[in-house]
């Protein structure tokens, strides 16, 4: 009997964390938009979310009727630019599943009072299904479900927010948890296969967790994640923004599980920086970022 390809596995592996996250939710003719993280072409393979993993997940929801987009706002270029260098463009394309450039915004007010620009694409579907990557951060100290959203703020305003929130972690932190309350509803399927460990978001080392984790509950995924690579949840801000903000999910009591606890897949080697540092984008290089997107738009 032939094994199974690694494809094959990964498909299966998708379909057990999914069916218990849309037990009971008719999917066909639901309009999904897949959100990975797509940060950028640089080190894309190891800093952007699996492109097989990606391509796992829109075929799973094509199998469910679900009209399936993929879509992000990349730090930098554009998301069909991103997933072309990390080889999950022609996957896609062999799946008839549109790129969607989050070019259109909608501004959207958060519980904080501030206002957030976010896509128009990922306000307007039915299902929002965020695909994170496991990462070591300079700002964060690790990024997980929860992070992976704010790629739903459109285009330069992220590195705004970075020039304006970004020296303090805090008050940023707070901004992401936010976002939480006005997105729609989904799942995060998270992509710890090759995780990223040392520093991040872009250039730290590969670390070969071999793990995927999902959701309903972004807050509730990251503090498993937490407890499965032996990090501290207090000395991460979005935990404890997210524990501040009174959300379920940051409690051990808080939380079930119908595959592995997180007990039986704890590692201990798992680096993540010791001191954050504030993610600062400098002026000129907002500048040089907003003229790239413009000429984008306008190439594209």
């Amino acid at each position: 009997m032939a094994h199974p390809t690694y494809e094959q596995s990964l498909m299966a592996a998708v379909d057990r964390l999914l069916v218990p996250c849309f037990a009971g939710v008719n999917l066909r003719g639901a309009r999904v938009v897949l959100k990975p993280n797509l940060i950028t072409t640089t080190n894309g393979h190891l800093s952007c979310t699996d492109g097989r993993l990606i391509e796992a997940a829109a075929a799973w929801f094509l199998t469910q009727g679900a009209r399936v987009g993929v879509g992000d706002s990349p730090s930098f270029g554009s998301a069909r630019a991103v997933l072309a260098a990390i080889g999950a463009l022609p996957r896609l394309q062999r799946l008839s599943v549109p790129i969607v450039e989050f070019r259109h915004k909608r501004p959207i007010k958060l519980p904080s009072g501030r206002e957030a620009p976010l896509a128009t694409a990922a306000l307007d579907c039915d299902f929002l299904v965020n695909l994170p990557k496991i990462k070591a951060h300079s700002q964060m100290r690790l990024t997980l479900a929860v992070k992976n959203y704010f790629g739903c703020v459109l285009g330069f305003h992220k590195p705004w927010w970075h020039m304006i929130h970004g020296g303090s972690h805090e008050p940023f932190a707070r901004l992401l948890v936010d976002l939480l309350t006005v997105l729609p509803p989904g799942c995060s399927l998270v992509d710890g296969i090759m995780a990223m460990h040392g520093t991040g978001p872009i250039h730290g080392g590969p670390y070969p967790l071999g793990l995927l984790a999902a959701a309903t509950n972004p807050v509730a995924v990251d503090t498993a994640l937490l407890a499965v690579l032996g990090v501290d949840p207090r000395r991460c801000p979005l935990w404890l923004a997210a524990h501040g903000a009174g959300i379920r999910g940051t409690r051990e009591e808080e939380l079930s599980f119908t595959l592995l606890a997180p007990g039986a897949f704890a590692v201990d080697d798992f680096i993540v920086p010791e001191e954050l540092a504030p993610v600062r984008f400098n002026p000129v290089r907002f500048v040089k970022s907003s003229l790239q997107r413009a000429l984008l738009r306008v190439l594209g």
